[in-house]
């Protein structure tokens, strides 16, 4: 008779563990298993539901990883994604460093809880950890339980963890950590840290490890003995780099072709071609150095702007019977054009032609460019010619830079022909194509033709206001071309082409050339200025000695809520300062200095200068002049009235003859500006003393006495 199968039971089982999901509630969170779950709480007004989503390959990263924080995720949620990895001792491990967040008796006490910790355990945990300090107490805590003895993996953990953490100085000292407690290091340890060091650019402290690395008795392999020296000459260091090499050769290694090339390419940077072509001697009884290599020297050396060397190196390469590659040809070529030597580029390119290699649009271009630049521009047409014959299609650069080199040589005709093939080539032409072109026929005086094209390119699509700004902008760099700009606008506003950053730039060019009148006339014309406009023309207010106007443009800017520029501010206070105006300049001067950033060092000193008047002394307001002239600043009107300001608010006459006595003994003013800075000196103390007076009269009810006395300290 067979078995009976039990009959089931009627009280439902108890589990001490849940494997897998449970059904989350609000009260009761989502667990996923195992001894301690991730505790992620649920928003009760969310609607649940369990989406499943498809792989999207083109979404798919293979470098993410849970360990790498998202940028999306919370400090908690992070938590929560790094435990997923980790074991269930681990956790409890991470998370009582979270709950506390430093080390400390409680920590101890939940980690006492463990029965025992092992070296895995240890360096599982350190490999989450971003609190160096944290990680430190552990891994030492770790090493003083009964029985337990850190491995190589532990101390590699724990030195990847400092460095993680910016702390590469102390995981620098592990190796020292591994000897005293009797686990000497191995070469592995030091490779993990000549690799961090290495991976930042840190050469000095990958050479400070490599002699510590050498005090051990540890010899590096050929490997590490590449990786050191290429970290040395990347960062710089090529004599140590050398003496690296020298050891390299003292141990008996043999080298690889990866170690010649390392050096090499150091030399090369440094210019120092001929012990780089000894190196090669040596490399050639090894291995032969390929096309590959000498491309890499000849692509350094071209960086470095050393092309004799690269034609060094060049003839070399051809010496050994190495047939150089249309790389090489292009790297070399390239960097001839960008040197000013596109004839000797082009030897190459001819040489390239007959063993027909491939020639790419870049070689085109760059000598293209090259031959425009010295002036032969039926050279470049030919180049031209000869890439479109071998099936390429000229791109918008090589059209531009044909286009400047014509209306160079005077053929703006034929410069405009080439900018409407880039039109029907659909090439989307820009300022750079059609600068050349305007600037020829302003030269020229052509003033029709002008007109006549910036209708043409308006109808194309072209922001023909922006482009003029950008025009007249690069026109009037040049000094002797600003009168020729202003004809040009002349000739432009009568037909509507004007607005008012043309007008500044003018405006602004031709205060620079001192034609201040003409400056003058273009403001007049404005019907709109705006606060550029005002700071432009006030300058050239303050040049023709009109400093009731230059106020007036002052007030226009504050009534718009702006400021002035910081030009303006110079000129407003250097006028002011000339006619005696000392209290309203230094107004200014404390205004520019609250609201722009990059103010003069000339007025950051005369606040100086005035405040040292406190103490009543020359010679200590001396001091500070002669410091603001080492400095750089130079005397003029507005520290000249710092000092009186100064001398007249807390000194006395005396002490301000003596300021500029002692600076007519330095040199600094003159026999004349002395009679006039005396004269302003007395001025002024009597208006501070005038004003003084009437403000006490004020304070004490004496102001209307003396009204009807008819007193001539009060104003009328």
């Amino acid at each position: 008779m067979p078995p009976q199968p039990t009959p089931p039971s009627t009280m439902p089982k108890n589990f001490n563990f849940f494997h897998g999901h449970r059904k989350p509630t609000h009260n009761r969170p989502t667990a996923r298993g195992g001894l301690l779950p991730n505790r992620q709480t649920l928003n009760p007004n969310h609607n649940h539901q369990h989406a499943t989503s498809n792989f999207d390959l083109e979404k798919w990263n293979p470098e993410q990883s849970v360990s790498t924080p998202s940028p999306r995720l919370s400090p908690s949620q992070h938590y929560f994604a790094v435990a997923q990895t980790l074991s269930p001792i681990a956790r409890y491990i991470v998370d009582s460093f979270r709950k506390h967040k430093r080390w400390g008796p409680p920590v101890v006490a939940e980690l006492n809880k463990l029965r025992r910790v092992t070296p895995k355990l240890v360096a599982e945990v350190l490999k989450v950890q971003s609190d160096p300090i944290i990680s430190s107490k552990f891994f030492h805590w770790a090493g003083k339980q009964k029985g337990y003895k850190h491995d190589f993996a532990s101390y590699n953990a724990f030195a990847y963890c400092l460095n993680r953490n910016n702390q590469f100085r102390a995981a620098d000292q592990v190796p020292e950590l591994m000897n005293m407690q009797g686990k000497p290091p191995t070469e592995k340890q030091f490779e993990i840290l000549i690799r961090m060091h290495s991976d930042a650019n840190r050469g000095l402290r990958v050479y400070y490890v490599y002699e510590k690395m050498k005090k051990f008795g540890v010899n590096p392999r050929v490997f590490l003995y590449n990786r050191i020296m290429d970290t040395l000459v990347k960062t710089n260091h090529l004599d140590l780099s050398l003496s690296v090499y020298n050891d390299f050769k003292n141990d008996g290694l043999i080298e690889e072709g990866i170690t010649f090339m390392i050096l090499i390419k150091g030399l090369c940077k440094e210019g120092r071609i001929e012990e780089a072509l000894k190196l090669i001697n040596q490399m050639r009884k090894l291995c032969k150095p390929d096309v590959f290599a000498y491309t890499a020297m000849i692509r350094i050396l071209i960086s470095e702007q050393n092309l004799n060397g690269c034609l060094r190196i060049w003839e070399e390469m051809v010496s050994d019977k190495i047939q150089p590659d249309a790389m090489a040809y292009t790297t070399l070529i390239m960097g001839l054009c960008k040197g000013n030597r596109v004839e000797k580029g082009f030897e190459f390119f001819k040489e390239m032609k007959q063993k027909r290699y491939l020639i790419d649009r870049n070689i085109y271009g760059s000598l293209i460019e090259g031959f425009v630049n010295e002036g032969k521009v039926g050279m470049a047409c030919d180049l031209l010619k000869d890439l479109i014959d071998s099936g390429y299609r000229a791109d918008l650069l090589i059209y531009n830079h044909l286009i400047k080199g014509l209306c160079n040589m005077k053929h703006v005709n034929k410069a405009h022909k080439l900018f409407y093939v880039t039109i029907e080539e659909d090439l989307q032409p820009n300022f750079e194509t059609i600068n050349p072109i305007l600037l020829s026929y302003a030269e020229s005086k052509k003033f029709n033709e002008f007109l006549k094209f910036l209708e043409q390119i308006q109808g194309l699509g072209f922001r023909v206001f922006d482009d003029l700004v950008k025009f007249f902008s690069l026109m009037v760099e040049k000094k002797d071309k600003i009168l020729m700009a202003l004809e040009v606008f002349d000739n432009l506003k009568q037909n509507g082409y004007h607005n008012v950053p043309i007008y500044n730039i003018l405006i602004r060019a031709l205060y620079e050339i001192k034609e201040v009148k003409r400056a003058i006339t273009l403001f007049q014309e404005l019907k709109e200025p705006d606060s550029f406009t005002y700071s432009n023309v006030l300058s050239c207010f303050i040049e023709i000695g009109d400093i009731h106007e230059a106020c007036t443009c002052y007030n226009k800017i504050k009534e718009m809520s702006l400021l002035p520029s910081i030009d303006a501010y110079v000129s407003l206070v250097h006028g002011l300062c000339k006619i005696g105006e000392i209290d309203a300049a230094f107004e200014l001067v404390k205004e520019c200095l609250g609201n722009s950033g990059n103010t003069p060092r000339e007025f950051k000193y005369t606040l100086r200068i005035i405040d040292i008047c406190r103490a009543n002394d020359a010679k200590k307001v001396m001091d500070v002049i002669c410091e603001m002239v080492e400095d750089g600043c130079g005397v003029d009107d507005v520290i000249c009235c710092a000092v009186i300001s100064g001398m007249c608010k807390y000194g006395t006459i005396e002490e301000g003859r003596k300021v500029f006595l002692l600076m007519r003994e330095c040199k600094m003013v003159t026999e004349s500006d002395l009679v006039v800075y005396d004269d302003l000196l007395v001025d002024h103390m009597k208006k501070k003393t005038a004003d003084l007076v009437i403000s006490g009269l004020k304070f004490f009810g004496l102001e209307s006495k003396l009204k009807a006395k008819g007193s001539n300290l009060l104003p009328s």
